[in-house]
């Protein structure tokens, strides 16, 4: 049994106040074995078997746990496949899953990296090549991005590297994603710079790996993570906190509620006031396609923060980070503003 979900979105979207001040229902949902939810599960052992890896020479105790929560929750999920939101309606209005095998690519091939047992190899090869999937977009749906790399990586079979290079030129210039004016390869209106942050990781692991033009790969990383960092034309940064001109009025409960005992409902969400707390770090859903960007708090296609928005763009700021400090960065390119 595994708990995937706690809480209802619609019931939870109908309040605004503090999270420590919501007094409602928040049922949780499990998976089990008629219950089926592969894509989390995969996705969550996918997780745990990263982080035994990342702290395989720094903490051993802990890698281990890490290793053996993974490989349990792997077997229940190869056990009992399907997609969470089959089973679990409530899931499919905010998050529905179209696939599930792509999760279980990528934490089959992890977990062969953690543990170098074979059985993991041919699990993440078998379901590769069991969907077929479109590569629109590295994100919370499709994961396929990430298990080219990782499959390249571990078997260096060129039909793996031919595709993370055709994913990361197509959104390069020339290639089929839309640009702003000033350089944003704009792929949604709704978190438009997740989209291009989540390729910009892709485009780092890659270099990584030796794929494709690496040099390149890596000064495109940069102009879309400078560009959500302030070069284009406003000078204003994405992030919150960063910067002197950053977004005031995020789509955040919390952080638009003032301290207690001021109360805290629609009344904050309507203010024109700025947030009174800054939450620091958080990159909003960003602009649209012409570098147009409302910092308004009822605006949650372009304003809303996420845990899915940070994860491509931390990854990408930890890439360049590592390429630096090998000293195997190029020069930053130049702002097409």
């Amino acid at each position: 049994i595994f708990c995937c979900k706690v809480g209802n979105g619609d019931t939870d979207h109908a309040i605004w106040t503090r999270p420590e001040d919501m007094t409602i229902s928040r049922p949780p949902y499990y998976l089990n074995s008629s219950k089926r939810g592969s894509d989390v599960a995969g996705g969550t052992a996918a997780a745990l078997a990263a982080g035994a890896l990342a702290f395989m020479g720094e903490d051993s105790s802990y890698s281990t746990s890490l290793l053996e929560s993974a490989e349990s929750l792997y077997a229940f999920a190869k056990a009992h496949q399907g997609t969470y939101n089959t089973y679990i309606p409530e899931g499919a209005k905010f998050y529905s899953s179209s696939e599930y095998r792509d999760e279980m690519c990528v934490s089959a091939a992890l977990l062969y990296l953690a543990t170098n047992k074979t059985r993991y190899r041919s699990d993440a090869i078998t379901f590769y090549n069991s969907y077929s999937p479109g590569r629109w977009a590295y994100d919370w749906d499709d994961k396929t991005m990430l298990c080219d790399v990782l499959l390249y990586e571990i078997t260096q079979e060129t039909k793996y590297k031919s595709a993370v290079e055709n994913f990361v030129t197509s959104y390069m210039p020339g290639g089929s994603v839309q640009y702003t004016p000033c350089g944003l390869a704009w792929r949604l209106e709704w978190g438009s710079l997740r989209y291009s942050a989540n390729a910009a990781f892709i485009a780092l692991l890659a270099a990584d790996a030796g794929i494709g033009n690496t040099a390149n790969y890596k000064q495109w990383a940069m102009s879309q993570i400078h560009y959500m960092l302030g070069d284009n034309a406003n000078d204003f940064s994405y992030v919150i906190g960063y910067g002197s001109n950053y977004p005031l009025k995020p789509h955040h409960r919390a952080s638009s509620c003032d301290y207690p005992p001021e109360v805290c409902d629609w009344n904050d969400y309507n203010s024109p006031d700025p947030n009174p707390h800054v939450l620091q770090g958080a990159l909003v859903g960003g602009p649209d396609q012409y570098d147009n960007y409302e910092d308004a708090r009822d605006n949650f296609r372009t304003n809303e923060v996420a845990c899915d928005y940070n994860a491509g763009f931390q990854s990408a700021v930890a890439g360049l980070l590592h390429f630096a400090v090998n000293g195997n960065l190029p020069a930053a390119p130049t702002p097409a503003c």
